[in-house]
């Protein structure tokens, strides 16, 4: 081979190599994040034996993998500046303190949850807040029983604080500061899911504003007290904050009754958890779910934590499109029961399994 041959072919290869370095590569399907993600797990504690259950099971849940752990208190919780809001059964605060100590132990991350504006009632049974403050519901005197069609023709579901009473604010932001202080917290999550008691027409401050409005007001005032005057994160539910027409999830994992413009009157710094626990969704017209909502919180600014339930197939291809986004402000999962634990549960749970390995992995975990 003579010497001008051997640069000719040395320069074929070279204007090759660049070539392929910068053509479009397809993008791995699950990509190995590498980076540290959130495990994390969501559990009611309602009652002080429910804490107890709770205490027992965090090693368990230490050992596979949780280093996030939300713990949903709401009224149950043996608050000193309220009293009268005390539950049936109020966990008392030496109990919090000795989760605390385990948490702190185990390495995992503790948020109280404490559920805001909606969900103020369950079945027949109203919470404290509107038993105690009738004045301060969106709906006065409406669905006895709790029972009834909403403005949307739905089955009643769950109660609303009225967002514009004056007196609401001051009375839950006691309830955040009390749980924030007992829990040691950095952050707390504020519910906020489900919320179709909104801007209700018998409500004399709500009546004929948009609900977008509404919802972000809800928001931006627990947002104001918590991060920017306690200096804590602020974590919330994310369906109401999702157009349900344009992403085909409908009106459970997502909205609509017009809240979700809100997405754009909220602060970025809010950690958004985007429930979905289907493994279709009609509308979408695919065989298989798809979580476009995932994208759309990131491209706004937000840091999305995608959150699943029971289902182990929808766990699996919820976190497989999940790591799917390239984006470090995917966090990685957090898995609910929506119920207390029961002794021996938290190693026994299929969904956290299924979570637990795909998140390790994804981490470069073993």
């Amino acid at each position: 081979m003579t010497k001008r041959t051997r640069v000719f072919g040395l320069s074929l290869m070279a204007v090759i190599w660049l070539f392929s370095s910068c053509a479009p590569r397809p993008a791995a399907t699950v990509p190995a994040a590498k980076r540290p993600l959130v495990l994390g797990f969501h559990v009611l504690c309602e009652s002080s034996k429910a804490a107890e259950v709770l205490i027992g099971e965090i090693p368990s849940l230490a050992r596979q993998g949780v280093n996030l752990l939300i713990v949903e208190v709401d009224y149950n919780f043996e608050y000193v500046s309220h009293p009268e809001l005390r539950g049936e059964d109020p966990i008392p605060a030496a109990t919090i303190k000795r989760i605390v100590g385990l948490c702190r132990t185990h390495g995992i991350r503790l948020v109280p949850e404490f559920q805001s504006l909606g969900h103020q009632s369950w079945d027949e049974k109203t919470f404290p807040l509107l038993i105690k403050y009738p004045q301060l519901d969106e709906s006065p005197g409406k669905y006895s029983g709790n029972k009834g069609k909403d403005p949307w023709g739905t089955d009643f579901y769950c109660r609303s604080w009225c967002p514009l009473h004056p007196d609401v604010q001051p009375i839950i932001t006691d309830l955040y500061d009390e749980l924030i202080d007992v829990f040691e917290a950095d952050a707390l999550h504020v519910g906020m899911d489900e919320v179709f008691i909104i801007g209700d027409a018998d409500c004399p401050r709500c009546a004929g504003k948009p609900t977008a409005e509404l919802f972000a007001r809800a928001i931006n005032d627990a947002h104001d007290h918590i991060v920017k005057k306690r200096g804590k994160e602020m974590m919330m539910w994310a369906d109401r904050l999702i157009d349900g027409e344009a992403t085909g999830y409908g009106l459970w994992e997502a909205s609509k009754n017009g809240t979700h413009p809100a997405i754009d009157m909220i602060p970025k710094d809010i950690i958004m958890c985007d429930w979905h626990y289907e493994r279709s969704y009609e509308k979408q017209g695919t065989k298989k779910a798809t979580f476009p909502s995932i994208r759309i919180f990131i491209d706004k600014g937000f840091r999305v934590l995608p959150t699943s339930f029971r289902d182990v197939k929808v766990v699996k291809m919820f976190i497989d499109q999940s790591l799917a986004v390239p984006s470090d402000r995917m966090l990685g999962h957090l898995c609910t029961i929506w119920h207390g634990l029961e002794p021996g549960q938290a190693a026994r749970l299929p969904q956290l399994k299924a979570a637990s390995k795909k998140i390790r992995k994804a981490s470069g975990r073993s």
